[in-house]
């Protein structure tokens, strides 16, 4: 499997200009501009008074920058930060909500995700995060402060050749479907992921209509080996829960025939899945031979109220030695070194989006 820095390399050549007999490597796309959930949220919860779902305190950030707390969800890196070096940033794109998303900041991009976030609109608010739709009209709003700063020209061609990331999903299951008996009794699991896909088919054909023309958007994870969801609905079980794996499952088939009519109604249009389901039950299934020693354990502790049975718990001191040697973080997010192995699953996928 290609290293992400090798990726970097790679891809850095192709837009390699020769200046002084020498080669400057520029970054592969000009911006990365993200959509969803806690899995790409950088901080924007932190600047939600009423928001459930916060990470902005120890132990996260624990091996990030400064071995800051930040608001992503993870002991280090997210996968989009990952990404977002493997395409040649020094810098990543800001959460939008924060006062560091302004004048030049802008020109690499802007993150508009927010923890507990779906793509039902009702999940979102149940837990007061950033609803896809807002997040939408945020990314209308970034649209005219870009052009403020970089001139109308230059701000269109940042934003239709940027990367678009579209993450999220999980808490539509995990945060409302399996414990809404209303919900579940309007929806079978078919017809909700219907529901779902349904959404992002819109969503994904009101971002064209805005000129994106790159969208990357992640599959389901496998829902049932979360240790969140062992605990809850494994019965006593340590094994991964095939009716919550297959949910996913349904989702994904569902998401790859959306995205397939998304590509055939535009010619122009370069989308395509980051499948991070496979990846990650790799992972959770056979840990041993990626090099990881606990899939089902969480490296910090969690609790047991709503949000501690996925969250890292603030009033429980310590975490697990070595990080790097857990796939899961917390309850529902995997560690840094899980994410690097995630996005370097996905590096065909990212070529096929960037070239």
């Amino acid at each position: 499997m290609a290293s992400t820095a090798a990726l970097l390399i790679a891809l850095s050549l192709l837009v390699a200009s020769a200046t002084n007999g020498g080669v400057q490597a520029q970054p592969i796309v000009p911006a990365v501009i993200s959509f969803g959930d806690s899995t790409i949220d950088v901080g924007n919860n932190n600047y939600l008074p009423g928001a459930v779902f916060k990470a902005n305190y120890a132990p996260y950030g624990e091996n990030f920058r400064r071995r800051e707390a930040t608001g992503r969800f993870s002991d280090g890196k997210i996968v989009t930060d990952i990404t977002a070096e493997t395409l040649g940033f020094e810098n990543y794109a800001p959460p939008y909500l924060s006062p560091h998303a302004t004048g030049k900041n802008l020109l690499i991009g802007a993150n508009f995700a927010s923890a507990a976030s779906s793509y039902y609109d009702d999940t979102a608010a149940m837990y007061d995060a950033i609803t896809l739709t807002q997040q939408l009209k945020y990314y209308k709003e970034y649209q005219s402060k870009l052009a403020a700063v970089a001139g109308r020209a230059k701000a269109r061609a940042i934003l239709s050749d940027a990367l678009y990331v579209v993450s999220t999903g999980t808490g539509d299951f995990l945060q409302n479907y399996y414990h809404n008996a209303s919900l579940a009794r309007r929806y079978n699991v078919d017809r909700y992921c219907n529901l779902l896909v349904g959404i992002f088919s819109n969503f994904a054909n009101e971002l064209y209509s805005l000129g994106v023309r790159r969208i990357g958007v992640t599959s389901m994870p496998p829902l049932g080996c979360l240790p969140a969801s062992i605990r809850l609905y494994g019965k006593g079980s340590s094994a991964c829960v095939a009716r919550l794996n297959r949910d996913a499952e349904t989702f994904n088939g569902k998401l790859n025939a959306t995205v397939k009519a998304l590509k055939k109604g535009h010619a122009d249009l370069k989308i395509a899945i980051f499948d991070i389901y496979k990846p990650l039950r790799d992972l959770a299934e056979a840990p041993a031979a990626r090099g990881f020693l606990n899939a089902r354990g969480t490296c910090c502790r969690t609790g047991t109220a709503r949000t501690r049975v996925y969250l890292c718990n603030p009033t429980a001191a310590g975490t697990c030695r070595n990080a790097s040697s857990y796939v899961f973080f917390d309850g529902v997010h995997p560690s840094e070194a899980a994410n690097v192995f995630i996005a370097e699953s996905m590096v065909d996928t990212g070529i096929e989006l960037v070239t």
